[in-house]
């Protein structure tokens, strides 16, 4: 089974490094004025990967805080997931070649899923779809709008397209510290066999804990933000819960083997 991953958030909103409240842009509040190094920070504590969002990018349709990401990747050696504004082939190979591991497309999954499908076909592994959900629906457009899709919908459009991951948002829970929605995220995990990562009002060291349980095992992992720059979570307990756990794991896949 693969180990489960705790994606650090940094939000990118004119280059400062920011945390939202549902998705609206009208209420960020700045965390880091350095983006560079938050993700410093974020590798030294011991997290595998980071997830980067440029919030302008999102809005705009095209990359916005090209320099903080710049900066992050040139801090860090761990491997950086980026989405916001990537609607064209071009943004795809600019950040890939920019030394990006993974690039995460949203609003182009509903928009020009044809597009989503060429871009896993062309970069195997490194593309994964971010479905954000509003109401039971999928917003797009940096969320400022909803489509008719529901999230399983769109969620069954690629899964025989080689996308690495799904990272799936509740957008009622992003940003206010009220735990994951599991039974959505599991609904969704279970309709396709494409890893979910869960994201959205992730709270507390239960909430990592939660993601540990049996019925979890279809999940990829989860993202969190505020409750880490808000201290609510501390890196070390909830990376060592982890690795407990999957160590768990790997010793009951070898009892098990012939």
């Amino acid at each position: 089974m693969a180990p489960v991953i705790l994606y650090p958030a940094i939000d990118l909103k004119e280059g400062r490094c920011v945390r939202l409240i549902q998705g609206d842009m009208e209420q960020a509040t700045v965390f880091n004025d350095d983006p560079a190094a938050q993700a410093r920070a974020f590798a030294a504590q011991g997290f595998p990967w980071l997830h980067v969002v440029d919030l302008d990018g999102a809005f705009a349709g095209k990359p916005m805080n090209a320099a903080a990401v710049d900066g992050i990747l040139a801090g860090v050696e761990i491997p950086v997931q980026l989405g916001g504004g990537v609607r064209d082939m071009r943004t795809v190979e600019g950040w890939l070649a920019k030394g990006v591991a993974r690039i995460v497309i949203g609003t182009a999954a509903v928009r020009d899923p044809a597009f989503v499908r060429e871009a896993a076909r062309l970069h195997p592994g490194r593309i994964a779809v971010g479905i954000d959900a509003k109401d039971g629906y999928v917003a797009v457009e940096g969320w400022a709008q909803s489509s008719t899709l529901t999230a399983e919908e769109l969620g069954r459009r690629f899964e025989d397209a080689g996308v690495a991951a799904i990272v799936y948002t509740d957008i009622a829970r992003d940003g206010i510290l009220k735990g994951l929605n599991i039974e959505m995220t599991l609904a969704l995990a279970n309709a396709v066999t494409i890893p979910v990562i869960a994201s959205g009002g992730l709270a507390s060291i239960d909430d990592v804990a939660r993601l540990l349980e049996p019925d979890c095992a279809a999940l990829g992992g989860a993202i969190t933000g505020r409750a880490l720059y808000d201290g609510r979570i501390d890196p070390a307990e909830a990376l060592a819960m982890i690795a407990a756990a999957d160590a768990a794991k790997a010793d009951a896949a070898r009892a098990g083997a012939p």
